[in-house]
C-alpha cells in the first residue's frame, strides 16, 4: 500500500507554540501509513539564545530519528521581501511538484500563503492550512493589517480546510470573512502533559537558581518578550502589587526582541529587585512549578498552549480576554480573564486570587482537570481524521 505523503511548511523552528504544534504533529503522525516532509525556514529571525536553539536542533533530531524528513528553504522567513519572497514560492513549487505529495499542511501566515499558493499551482489535491492565531489584530497598523486580511480571504479559496486552535479563533476568522463556516475544523493544541503533571522538584532548589528568597509569593509568566505578548503590562501591574504585597516576586521566563526593553522598563519602574529575567530555560516545567500564580497578559493569542501547561501544574491564572484564550480559562473558575492592556483590571485580578488562596486553590484544582483534554495524543487523532476524511472525499487512496 502507498503511503500518504504529506508535506508539511513553516517559517521558523523555535520553542514558540506555533513550532511545537508542528512538530508535535509531524512526530505523532503514524509513519506506517504517511511520509511525513517538513519544510522550513532558517529559523533566524527568533533571536534564540544558545541554550534555546540546541534544544531546538534535538527536537529537530528527535523528528528524524521518528521517520520525519526535513528540509531548510533558507529564503522562508517571516519578513516580507518581494524579491526574496518569489524565489521562495519558485522554490517552494519546485520542491513541491518533485515530491508529489497527496496534502500540503502549511503553518502561521507568511509560510500560509506562499506554501499554498505553491501547492496549488503545483497541483497539489489537498490544500490545509493552521493559522496558529490570526493578525487580524495586535501585530499591524491598520493598512498592513487590512492588506494581511486581503491575503488570507483570496488564500482561503484554494483551501480545503483551514485549522484554527480554538472556537474563538474560527469566529475571528468568520467575522473577517476570511472563509465560509465549511472551511474550517477545530483542532486544539496538542501539549506533551506528562512533564507538566508532578515534576520531580524541590522548590527551595529552583527558587536558589532564580535568586528567588526562601518565602514569599511567585508570580510568574512565560513566552517569546515581543509587544504582543504584553508582558509591558505585567510589569506595570508589579508596581502596584508590590506596593500592597512586598514579599511579590516577578518571573519573566523566555526572550526576545523585547528583552532589554522590558528590562529597562523594570529598572525605571523601580521593580526590578522583585522581578527576574531567567531567559529561555529548557527546565520550564520545574521553573514553572514554584509560580503560585500564571499570568498571560497577551494582545492577541491563538490559544496560549503555555496556559495549559501552567494550568497541568495546578497554577491558578489570569489572562487577557483575547483570541482563543476564553476557550482555555473558565472564568472564576479556572482563573480570571481581563482586557488586554488594561494594568488596573490585571492587577486586580491578581491580587484577588493571592488574598485569597483558597480560591486560588481551586482555580488551579478546576485547570489541572480541564487540562488533561489537551493531549498532543488527541490532536494527532483529530488531524489524522481530518486528513482521512479530506482523502476520501477526493477519492485518494
Amino acid at each position: 500500500m502507498e503511503k500518504i505523503k504529506v508535506i508539511h511548511i513553516i517559517t521558523r523552528l523555535d520553542k514558540g507554540g506555533s513550532a511545537e504544534n508542528t512538530l508535535l504533529t509531524v512526530e505523532g503522525l503514524d509513519k506506517k501509513i504517511y511520509d511525513i516532509l517538513l519544510v522550513k525556514g532558517l529559523s533566524i529571525e527568533s533571536g534564540m539564545t544558545e541554550d534555546e536553539a540546541m534544544a531546538v536542533e534535538k527536537s529537530i533530531r528527535d523528528a528524524e530519528s521518528k521517520g520525519v524528513r526535513i528540509l531548510t528553504v533558507p529564503g522562508l522567513v517571516r519578513k516580507p521581501d518581494p524579491f526574496s519572497d518569489f524565489k521562495t514560492f519558485i522554490e517552494l513549487i519546485k520542491i513541491l511538484r518533485h515530491e508529489k505529495p497527496h496534502i500540503v499542511h502549511t503553518h502561521t501566515s507568511k509560510a500560509g500563503i506562499l506554501g499554498r499558493w505553491a501547492a496549488f499551482f503545483a497541483g497539489v489535491p489537498i490544500i490545509i492550512h493552521t493559522p496558529h492565531g490570526h493578525v487580524f489584530w495586535g501585530y499591524f497598523g491598520r493598512f498592513k493589517t487590512s492588506f494581511y486580511t486581503i491575503l488570507e480571504k483570496v488564500a482561503a479559496f484554494i483551501t480545503d480546510k483551514i485549522i484554527t486552535l480554538t472556537e474563538q479563533e474560527k469566529n475571528d476568522h468568520l467575522r473577517f470573512r476570511i472563509a465560509p463556516m465549511d472551511k474550517f475544523s477545530v483542532v486544539h493544541s496538542g501539549i506533551r502533559l506528562d512533564g507538566f503533571s508532578d515534576p520531580p522538584v524541590d522548590p527551595a532548589v529552583i527558587r536558589r537558581k532564580l535568586g528567588i528568597p526562601e518565602k514569599g509569593l511567585v508570580i510568574g509568566t512565560a513566552g517569546r518578550h515581543a509587544a504582543v505578548k504584553g508582558q509591558r503590562y505585567l510589569i506595570e501591574a508589579a508596581v502596584n502589587i508590590t506596593e500592597a504585597k512586598p514579599d511579590t516576586m516577578f518571573v519573566f521566563l523566555g526572550a526576545g526582541e523585547l528583552s532589554e526593553e522590558l528590562e529597562d522598563m523594570a529598572l525605571k519602574l523601580g521593580v526590578m529587585e522583585k522581578v527576574k529575567f531567567p531567559g529561555w530555560r529548557p527546565d520550564v516545567a520545574e521553573v514553572m512549578s514554584v509560580f503560585d500564580l500564571f499570568v498571560l497578559p497577551s494582545l492577541n493569542e491563538g490559544m496560549g498552549r503555555v496556559l495549559v501547561e501552567a494550568m497541568a501544574l495546578g497554577k491558578p491564572v489570569v489572562a487577557s480576554n483575547v483570541g482563543g484564550i476564553p476557550d482555555l480559562v473558565d472564568h472564576g473558575k479556572t482563573g480570571y480573564l481581563v482586557p488586554p492592556g488594561d494594568v488596573r483590571s490585571l492587577s486586580a485580578a491578581i491580587c484577588d486570587i493571592i488574598e485569597n488562596p483558597e480560591k486560588g486553590k481551586k482555580m488551579g484544582e478546576n485547570g489541572k482537570k480541564k487540562a488533561a483534554g489537551y493531549s498532543a495524543d488527541a490532536m494527532v487523532m483529530k488531524i489524522d481524521k481530518l486528513y482521512r476524511a479530506l482523502l476520501q472525499q477526493k477519492n485518494i487512496t
